[in-house]
């Protein structure tokens, strides 16, 4: 059985919907052709993401999130993803678009991290960014 799920860090998550968002994730490793074990969401705080950066992957800076594989190559996809709360009330706030629209935009892309997507060079960046757009838009189109 595939899941998806939403746990609090030393954050609560309130988001409407988490049931379709939940089943919407999981859809997108059916429409990117991975395979989907487990995967736990973790909403945090600045400071709680920070500690993890840099105890992992000894980066100090902020993010907005982390995702951590945690699958051997050709088993299904098992993984912890860490999203920062505040960091998505932050872009959202930067970028003028909603914190509901972020915070899909961040899950969606910690879900495309685990398909294989990247986004160290300017040419993956802008594929990541297309994928999250395409994901956003057919998540819109269902709620209507």
């Amino acid at each position: 059985m595939t899941k998806i799920n939403f746990r609090s860090g030393d954050r609560s998550f309130v988001f409407p919907n988490k049931t379709h968002l939940k089943s919407f994730i999981a859809s997108i490793f059916k429409k990117e052709k991975r395979e989907l074990g487990n995967i736990n969401y973790i909403f945090c705080s600045d400071d709680m993401l920070l500690k993890i950066n840099q105890d992992f992957l000894q980066h100090n800076y902020y993010t907005d999130i982390i995702t951590f594989g945690l699958n051997e190559p050709g088993e299904p996809i098992e993984a912890e993803i860490y999203v920062s709360i505040d960091r998505v009330k932050d872009n959202a706030n930067q970028q003028s678009v909603s914190y509901q629209n972020e915070m899909q935009r961040v899950l969606f892309h910690g879900a495309l991290h685990l398909c294989g997507y990247k986004d160290k060079k300017k040419s993956e960046i802008m594929v990541m960014r297309q994928k999250e757009d395409q994901y956003l838009h057919l998540i819109t189109k269902a709620k209507k």
